[in-house]
């Protein structure tokens, strides 16, 4: 392995302290601001007489305004500005989320997450596009594999902070109105603060020497021109490749369990427990602290090992066990609750090393050109999950029903990645890259 000299490593560490502690609390809020539906679905439901399955289809159609404006943020991020077009973003999804304060009817709900989806499209595709800006391929990989820990972390703290928020009934409006207004702000202010404090690209920055822009623009350069002289692969070639619609079928069978589990946990914990809204939003908290874990673990573990797939499996195969588990008849709640914060560990296991699979299984081209389709597959299952999930509360389903769908979901998940063919290391082990879930 090359030693890089000191400035080299000196400046990589002085791009990091710069660019992610900014960008690191942009994308926690942005999945609160997705996922707070699930917890004001406890008072909502009832005081605007929404059904189930109105819920259901409202929560899983923000993936479809989502999926429009995907692709074509990246490219704004690439060819305009990512300070601006964050900026947008944030101020826009800020906005239309603290709307849905005001929604009265089902048609309203519809387009206010309709809308929220088109808002935030964009964000996630962008920022990767954005760290191509910063960072060469191998801290690429470590930085958007610490965005993982975002995703339980906001909800672990969102949870219990929307626990008081239902409580208060200030000026005459609901508590789960407060809670749209007073989580949609942060992401509105943080618009501005990007507006005035993100930096695009390097030949940009003022906290880096003429000398420091030069040497990282050289060597962003020189990667970028050897990616080039390799050649890459179209989308119809990296289709044609059998590993890409195992991953692509994988990831939605999974996520199809996953963003419903997310979403209605609160709904599951208070019919299970048969406590007030305020406990099951802190046993869902519970929950994501225990997700918080599993990511931790899962990243040191698949890192010590080597291992991608099997890590990826073993936690898909625990989530879909433990939820078995949490249906075993004549449980007590807190037994069920171990069950589930079991699958909270195990549900936020499997991302990072799944995400790693394109980069061992496939061709650099190919992986190129599939993760995105790979990821629209991954947010496409975001909105059958939770309209599916949405129908069987509406006809009556038990909470033993729809554990056990989610429970399949996942299980097929890892059956079709344990199909996966990694090729066998000709050389000595590198560690492949991670990124999170969109």
């Amino acid at each position: 392995m090359t030693t890089l000299p000191a400035d080299t490593r000196a400046l990589r560490r002085k791009v990091a302290w710069h660019v992610l502690p900014l960008i690191l609390p942009l994308y926690l809020v942005a999945y609160l601001d997705r996922a707070n539906v699930g917890f004001a679905k406890l008072r909502m439901a009832s005081d605007l007489k929404f059904s189930e399955e109105v819920f259901g289809l409202g929560i899983g159609i923000f993936f479809i305004g989502y999926l429009i404006l995907e692709i074509p943020g990246a490219l704004l991020v690439e060819r305009w500005s990512a300070r601006k077009w964050f900026a947008r973003i944030l101020i826009s999804w800020g906005f239309l989320s603290a709307l849905t304060a005001f929604v009265r009817t089902p048609m309203e709900f519809y387009v206010a997450r309709f809308l929220l989806g088109v808002a935030e499209a964009g964000f996630f595709p962008g920022i990767i596009v954005y760290f191509t800006h910063w960072f060469t391929a191998g801290d690429r990989a470590r930085a958007l594999s610490g965005l993982v820990m975002a995703v339980p972390f906001s909800l672990a703290l969102g949870a219990p902070i929307s626990a008081l928020l239902l409580n208060v009934t200030w000026l005459g409006l609901a508590g789960w109105k407060w809670m749209f207004l007073l989580e949609g702000l942060p992401a509105v202010a943080l618009g501005f603060v990007t507006l005035r404090w993100l930096t695009d690209r390097p030949r940009h920055a003022k906290w880096l020497t003429p000398a420091e822009r030069d040497q990282l623009e050289g060597l962003l350069a020189a990667e970028a021109a050897e990616k080039a002289a390799k050649g890459g692969a179209t989308v119809w070639q990296a289709l044609r490749t059998g590993n890409v619609w195992l991953l692509a079928l994988g990831i939605f069978a999974t996520n199809t369990g996953g963003y419903a589990l997310a979403f209605w946990l609160p709904t599951t914990v208070k019919n299970l427990s048969g406590g007030s809204d305020t406990a099951a939003l802190f046993y869902s908290g519970l929950f994501y602290a225990c997700g918080l874990l599993g990511v931790f673990v899962s990243g040191q573990s698949s890192d010590r090992f080597g291992d991608r797939k099997w890590h990826c499996v073993g936690g898909q195969l625990a989530t879909a066990l433990f939820l078995a588990g949490s249906t075993l008849p004549g449980q007590s709640f807190p037994l069920i609750m171990a069950w589930l914060c079991l699958t909270g560990m195990a549900a936020y296991f499997w991302p990072s090393p799944f995400w790693a699979l394109p980069t061992v299984t496939l061709t650099a081209s190919a992986a190129a050109v599939s993760i995105g389709f790979i990821n629209m597959c991954a947010n496409l299952a975001g909105y059958l999950g939770n309209h599916v999930t949405g129908w069987l509360r509406g006809h009556h389903a038990t909470e033993s029903t729809c554990l056990l769908f989610l429970a399949g979901c996942y299980l097929v998940g890892g059956i079709l990645v344990s199909l996966v063919h990694v090729p066998r290391p000709t050389g000595p082990r590198t560690p492949p890259s991670k990124s999170p879930l969109p």
